[in-house]
């Protein structure tokens, strides 16, 4: 049998550097920040609507970071660090197959009107996010703003539109998840 040529030979290393790349930077195992040709997106606004009053709307967002996680919860996130207003947080979130994104971030908390998101670690180099919670007739309104960075000009600009997709439909669940407990809550309290 022939050996592979030289430049086939290279095609698939380069193949398999890039697989594992990607896999590095969606996992959270390779962090990238170069501070060169960064670019900036915005994320959101996302905003939602809960028929629940506003504290009740915070405690459902702050109970898996400084109270117990549920069941569902569990292995989406991660507590690292903990401290009266703010934790180091692990978020894992599936992309394909077994692969996960992993993200670490710092919340904050400033009951009952905000948490602010910001990335340490994770597939792009730059994310801050806001929840604000403003009463609304009965309700709480839920609104959802970002910001996402990449390096790297129009190459990482075109990976920023690809991770800000999957971070905007995650965020999408996780306000409906929101938005249905603290609901579900809220009816719980009138009933009894």
């Amino acid at each position: 049998m022939a050996p592979l040529p030289r430049l086939f030979r290279f095609a698939i290393a380069g193949a398999a550097i890039g697989a594992a790349a990607y896999a590095g930077l969606v996992s959270g195992a390779l962090s990238v920040d170069l501070r060169l040709g960064r670019r900036l997106r915005s994320l959101g606004p996302q905003v939602i609507d809960i028929e629940a009053p506003r504290e009740v709307v915070f405690d459902v967002i702050r109970q898996p970071y400084l109270g117990r996680p549920t069941h569902a919860l569990a292995d989406k996130i991660q507590v690292l660090e903990k401290g009266s207003d703010m934790v180091l947080a692990a978020h894992f979130t599936p992309v394909r197959g077994r692969l996960k994104a992993r993200t670490v971030e710092t919340v904050r908390f400033s009951p009952p009107q905000r948490v602010d998101f910001r990335l340490v670690r994770g597939p792009v180099p730059h994310v801050v996010e806001e929840f604000t919670l403003s009463e609304h007739g009965e309700g709480t309104l839920l609104e959802y703003r970002g910001e996402l960075g990449t390096d790297g000009w129009r190459l990482g600009q075109r990976w920023g539109a690809a991770v800000a997709r999957r971070w905007e439909d995650a965020v999408a669940n996780s306000l409906s998840s929101i938005k249905a407990e603290a609901e579900r809550r809220s009816a719980a309290r009138r009933s009894s």
